[in-house]
């Protein structure tokens, strides 16, 4: 029998939607220019001391600095979600997000002051990343649960398209900056996308201030009330679904990988055109604009497990044939490799994980245990560049092997959980023996 309508919250799943896209797009663009800023400029803005190649291991070991900083940050802001509401963390996100990144634009470099650059430059890194630690989380709780049971996938891919649209901006806002002279891009012109923060601290507020609480958050706290401690609650009984999620989300290497080393090693390592290479990445995000989407509706109609999977699996082949590409210095292949894999294939597991991580969890942990695990499984993502550099002495072979030996983590991991999509969104995270038909 179907439970009265006051059992079921009418949510906002457009709105959220909307503002989670939007609020995504601002968040990423702002953390994604880091790692551009890291692969083409940092090693000679921030680490000039060092030889070029220590000099790039270092500007990208600092991008990872950012993910390490995630699981603390999911740890916080995932009490904060859980006991207080979505809508907190997703506006203190933004605001922590804009400034860092600003002030990054403001830093002296090497030359101007010593050691004391790249020390600064690493803390307002940590800072960025304690942003993201909540950021996802928050907006895919906030989209899940106002989204219809049936199109949960759907609703839930907005956040990463937003991301998506994030990383199209911070490439796009890089490409005529890259193509100034060196000295000017080097001595004021990579500031300038870090400068153009300053609108996601006041769009950030205006956008997010206006968000209503997820209806599913609002009954549980005014009828069985939140739990005190959530984090105890969620590792007392979700600690598999919270490890399950930390291995699955390894996943985000290929975007890592994809993003930093590959762009760092096509530019400096086999002297690859930068704005060629940039477009790569602006083109592949754009397919990934469309197909996000689609790979969700078709998660809401056959489940998450398949799609996800056949991603990962496509992700670990495909990564030989672009890393393969840039070697040889074949154009035409670097472009059609590059968008089918990331813009494409890689959606087939970024459209997917926003609802199958979150539908393992209860509301009164959603946002911690999707903090937790997906930060922790990131932080690893974060280093794989860093790793990437430090083995890729022998060639780029050993990268594809390293990067395919971890999506078949993720394969392993998303094969062993339970597959969610017809389970009703009030019993999520209940164990089969508590559920009834709804």
């Amino acid at each position: 029998m179907t439970p009265p309508a006051s059992a079921h919250p009418v949510g906002k799943p457009k709105q959220a939607a909307v503002a989670a896209w939007i609020g995504s797009a601002l968040e990423y663009y702002d953390f994604f220019i880091y790692g551009t800023a890291a692969a083409l400029v940092f090693n000679k803005v921030f680490f000039p001391a060092s030889d070029p190649a220590t000099g790039t291991l270092l500007a990208v070991a600092t991008f990872g600095v950012g993910y390490a900083a995630r699981p603390v940050g999911a740890f916080v802001l995932g009490h904060i979600g859980d006991r207080y509401g979505r809508k907190k963390v997703l506006v203190f996100t933004l605001l922590l997000m804009g400034v860092a990144t600003f002030l990054v634009g403001c830093l002296p470099t090497y030359d101007q002051a010593g050691v004391l650059a790249p020390v600064l430059l690493v803390v307002l890194r940590l800072l960025q990343g304690l942003s993201a630690a909540g950021e996802q989380a928050g907006a895919n709780s906030m989209t899940l649960e106002h989204a219809p049971a049936h199109r949960r996938a759907y609703y839930t891919s907005f956040t990463l398209s937003g991301t998506q649209a994030g990383q199209i901006l911070a490439t796009a806002v890089f490409l005529p900056v890259a193509a100034l002279p060196e000295q000017a891009l080097l001595s004021w012109g990579w500031r300038i996308p870090f400068w153009a923060s300053f609108i996601v601290v006041v769009a950030g507020y205006v956008i997010r201030r206006k968000l209503d609480e997820t209806p599913v958050f609002e009954r549980k706290a005014a009828t069985e009330g939140v739990a005190r401690l959530p984090v105890a609650v969620l590792f007392r009984d979700h600690w598999r679904d919270v490890l399950r999620v930390v291995l699955a989300s390894i996943i985000a290497s290929v975007s890592t990988i994809f993003s930093v080393y590959a762009l760092s090693y096509a530019v400096n390592t086999v002297q690859l055109d930068r704005s060629a290479m940039l477009w790569v990445g602006v083109l592949a995000n754009v397919a990934a604009l469309v197909a996000l989407p689609l790979c969700a509706t078709l998660a809401d109609r056959i489940g998450r497990k398949p799609v996800f999977i056949a991603g990962s699996a496509g992700c670990a082949a495909l990564m030989f044939a672009y890393l393969g590409a840039i070697s040889a210095g074949n154009h035409l292949l670097i472009f059609v490799v590059g968008i089918v894999m990331f813009g494409v294939v890689y959606s087939a597991t970024n459209g997917i994980w926003p609802s199958f991580y979150g539908e393992m969890f209860t509301t009164e942990v959603r946002l911690s245990g999707m903090a937790i695990g997906t930060q922790i499984g990131f932080a690893i993502a974060g280093f794989a560049p860093a790793i990437a550099a430090a083995i890729d002495g022998a060639g780029w072979v050993p990268v594809a092997v390293f990067t395919a030996a971890l999506c078949a983590v993720n394969i392993v991991a998303v094969a062993s959980g339970r597959e969610t999509y017809r389970v009703p969104t009030e019993q999520l995270g209940l164990r089969p023996a508590k559920q009834v038909a709804g």
